[in-house]
């Protein structure tokens, strides 16, 4: 793998410890500006929406700049919001600190995905878009445990402080190892929006939807499944997540490397796998072990659809597939949204703290139902392009008559 991936997977480091870092030192940041928890979950919030209107806005604003540029352009916004988070005097600012930093977020992993896939041979695109999104699932093994336990000693602007510094890194090794790649000629912005006429382009963006937001219905309320439910200390939940995060850095791995030789059947495998462990968390969230298992399961089988269905983007949008990649970004995050909203729900409803796992299950049994519509699809249309070549009339030379 060429070294540039290493400077796209540093940048990627640092995008995944900020987005979930927060989580971990919402009751500091609170306490600091004296607000309240659930006001101070709007820094969440704030950093979702941002992601999924920034990724189509930057890599508009994008397409007259080459992708090495604009990935440079991205990641001093990234450094930019953080800092401004570190040395917000008030929570208002600190929010701003945050939505700038998410602008850069969809954009990086959309573009950063087709640079990836442009650097390699054609059989190992999917390998080199896991090897920058490594940097996104080691962050939740390494980055956000860390960053939680400085901003808890230390305080939390330091981590926010130390984030920025990770960005000017992934900033300089992008001008460093990335080599300059020429714009596609006469790809225009109404070529980047003629992608979403593809049927094929939004079904593999519903299943990211419904596939990722499977995982993140059960993984938003781990904490009060594995307290209240399970038995676990309250400090056990850090080690948990991490145990997610290796599943996910596994996951990933695989996913990247298996989809390079069948895609829709590792899409089957994953998708069909989640829905199944999501559905028996219900049962397993019951004992230690099992629930430990189980949770790094979850977070293998669901970064397990990462590459696949991110290459499946870039494979259907092929000519113009930047917007599409990046907005493919932006459905990971809606997909996010929308599984909390609805395990907040079920909740609600007094159903209990593993009803969101059963939320889960048919989200990801959902997608399990897209990926098949989309290769029959893919078949019918395949089968009537050969009928159509196999009916059309031979042409016979012409006849010339002296």
């Amino acid at each position: 793998m060429p070294l540039a991936l290493v400077a796209l997977a540093i940048g990627a480091f640092g995008i995944g410890t900020t987005e979930f870092v927060i989580m971990g030192l919402l009751p500091e940041v609170a306490g600091d500006f004296g607000v309240s928890i659930p006001t101070a979950g709007f820094l969440v919030t704030g950093y979702a929406l941002g992601v999924m209107f920034g990724a189509p806005l930057m890599t508009v604003l994008g397409t007259k700049v080459s992708r090495k540029r604009m990935l440079m352009l991205l990641m001093g916004l990234f450094i930019v919001g953080n800092l401004l988070s570190a040395v917000a005097p008030t929570f208002g600012v600190m929010l701003v600190g945050r939505v700038v930093a998410s602008l850069a977020h969809g954009a990086f992993f959309g573009i950063g995905s087709v640079v990836a896939a442009d650097l390699v041979a054609p059989d190992k695109k999917a390998g080199a878009i896991a090897m920058m999104f490594t940097g996104l699932t080691v962050a939740n093994v390494v980055g956000v445990p860390l960053g939680t336990l400085v901003g808890q000693s230390v305080g939390w602007r330091v981590t926010f402080g130390i984030v920025a510094a990770l960005g000017v890194i992934g900033l300089a090794g992008i001008a460093k190892l990335v080599p300059e790649m020429p714009r596609p000629q006469g790809v225009r912005l109404r070529h980047e929006l003629a992608a979403f006429k593809n049927a094929q382009v939004l079904l593999a963006m519903a299943m990211t939807v419904l596939g990722f937001g499977g995982v993140f219905a059960a993984i938003t309320y781990i904490a009060p499944m594995m307290t209240h439910v399970t038995g676990f200390a309250d400090g056990s939940v850090t080690w948990l997540l991490v145990l997610f995060g290796l599943g996910m850095v596994g996951g990933n791995l695989v996913g990247g490397k298996y989809a390079d030789r069948a895609l829709m059947p590792m899409l089957y495998v994953s998708l069909g796998a989640l829905a199944v462990v999501l559905a028996l968390f219900t049962l397993t969230a019951h004992n230690k072990v099992l629930a430990a298992v189980t949770i790094a399961l979850i977070g293998a089988l669901g970064f397990a659809t990462v590459p696949p269905l991110q290459k499946r983007v870039l494979d259907q949008a092929h000519g113009a597939p930047t917007l599409a990649s990046a907005v493919n970004i932006g459905a990971f995050n809606l997909g996010n949204a929308l599984s909390a909203w609805l395990g907040g729900l079920v909740i609600a409803a007094g159903l209990g703290y593993t009803a969101p796992n059963w939320v889960g299950a048919v989200l990801a049994a959902a997608a399990l139902v897209l990926a098949f519509v989309s290769a029959a699809l893919e078949r019918r249309d395949s089968a009537a392009g050969t009928v159509v070549a196999e009916g059309r009339p031979t042409e016979r030379p012409a006849v010339v008559h002296h």
